[in-house]
Formats: structure tokens, C-alpha cells, sequence
């Protein structure tokens, strides 16, 4: 059991944690490859920053605490799951459901809408291709996170981090060069 002030500890950080929700998931979505993956990751990553709530420093960077949650549980699982001999089935087919349409789509020419689809799929296939680490330090530099913040979340040098980031722009410049719509 929590005693009170250890429980009250763990609201405020569950209540503040909250905030980075969409940018965990983002990154969840794209290490796991699958939303359902992803959205179990994210209840992990939170499960796990409830139970630790107390190891966390106040004024400290939450979000890049819970970013380093959430890449030590994908690294965990996978690592788990590498030596797992069953595989696929049923529950690992991603079920195909519209997207219910954007509110300001509906003044953007037909053209446009296109455009910005394609575009899309196509980042979203280059991100796609990027190892794991790059895709990675190329998400967290899209959260907004510093090169040192990132750094903390991937437990490696700031250097390291700056050396991946440039490489992993490099990269996604290179497969989309010859971009067209």
C-alpha cells in the first residue's frame, strides 16, 4: 500500500504526465509499427511512471522521464518477445477502419488534400525504413525534447544523440529526393 503522501506523489505526476500523451504514443506508434502495440505501450509507460512516481525528481524533466520509460519498455518487450517462438496469428492483423475526416479538410480543394495525403504516406514510409534508433532521436527531436534530453531518454552521450540526428536527416533527405506527388 501507498502511504499518503507517496499517493499524492503519484496523482500529481499521473495528473501532469498526462499532458504528454499524444507524443508518447507518437513515438509508441512508431517503434511498434501497430496502434494497438502502441496505445499498450503507452498504458505500460504510464502504469510504470505511476508505480515509480516516487523516484521521480520534482522540477526535474517529466517528459523526458516518461520518453525513457517508455523506450526501456519497448526495449524490454522486445527483447522478451524475440525469444518467443509464437508468432502472427489473428490478433496481429491490423483491421482497416476510415479515419473519420478533419473539420478544416472540408475548405481545402480536393488537389490539396491529395497532395498532403501522399506527402504523408510517403514521410510516414521514410520514417518507416529509418532504424530504430534513428527513427527514434528523429521523434524526439519532433517532440521538442533537446539534444541532451534526448540523450537522457536514450541513456547515451549528447554526441551520440547530435552524430544520430544528423544521420538520420541525411537519410530521410536521401528517400525523399526524388519525392513527387
Amino acid at each position: 500500500m501507498l502511504r499518503a503522501s507517496e499517493r499524492e506523489r503519484a496523482e500529481a505526476v499521473g495528473r501532469e504526465a498526462l499532458a504528454y500523451a499524444d507524443g508518447l504514443y507518437n513515438l509508441a506508434r512508431y517503434l511498434t509499427k501497430n496502434d494497438s502495440d502502441a496505445e499498450d505501450l503507452v498504458q505500460e509507460t504510464y502504469g510504470r511512471a505511476i508505480k515509480a512516481a516516487a523516484q521521480f525528481t520534482p522540477g526535474t524533466n517529466l517528459k523526458a522521464w516518461l520518453f525513457r520509460i517508455l523506450r526501456n519498455a519497448f526495449v524490454s518487450h522486445y527483447r522478451r518477445e524475440r525469444d518467443n517462438p509464437v508468432t502472427g496469428g489473428l490478433d496481429t492483423v491490423t483491421p482497416w477502419l476510415p479515419r473519420p475526416a478533419d473539420i478544416g479538410r472540408q475548405r481545402d480543394s480536393v488537389e490539396i488534400d491529395r497532395l498532403r495525403k501522399a506527402a504523408a504516406e510517403d514521410i510516414e514510409r521514410a520514417l518507416l525504413d529509418l532504424s530504430d534508433d534513428a527513427r527514434t532521436v528523429i521523434l524526439l527531436h519532433l517532440e521538442g525534447l533537446t539534444e541532451s534530453e534526448a540523450a537522457e531518454v536514450l541513456g547515451c552521450a549528447v554526441g551520440t544523440v547530435k552524430s544520430r540526428l544528423a544521420r538520420a536527416r541525411a537519410a530521410l533527405r536521401q528517400a525523399l529526393r526524388d519525392w513527387k506527388p
